[in-house]
């Protein structure tokens, strides 16, 4: 899927065009890629905190031209770690998309309950299935 962020990614700014694919060998993991070879990891962060929540502003919705919840993607970049068990994910600013115009942006929650940084696996969760 093709995607296009405005505004780019925090840090990335002047990138807008990116790719986002599943990663070979493993559909629960989408590599986010740029036109410029930069790339980012991601995981549906609804698969690994079932209880994670996202409340998206009036502003994100207009400019992303969501008409309804089943039409957004949200994915949580990953900071790769030397194994899975010391990998994390920012659930505090996660990638969302309208899958129905490929318009992304990362979104920054105002909330105090999530981090940049919590742990991939979680430690009453069977690894084996990653």
């Amino acid at each position: 899927m093709n995607v296009f962020f405005k505004k780019g990614i925090p840090g990335f700014e002047e990138l807008k065009k990116f790719t986002i694919d599943d990663l070979e060998g493993n559909d629960k993991f989408k590599l986010i890629q740029s036109e410029e070879e930069i790339s980012f990891v991601a995981v549906n962060p609804f698969d690994i905190y079932t209880d994670y929540e996202i409340n998206l502003n009036d502003e994100t919705i207009k400019e992303l031209e969501i008409e309804s919840p089943n039409d957004v993607l949200v994915l949580s970049i990953l900071t790769l770690g030397k194994t899975l068990e010391e990998t994390t994910m920012n659930l505090k600013a996660p990638i969302v998309v309208n899958i129905k115009n490929n318009l992304g942006k990362q979104f920054i929650l105002q909330s105090e309950d999530y981090q940049t940084k919590h742990p991939l696996i979680r430690r009453e969760d069977n690894v084996s299935s990653y």
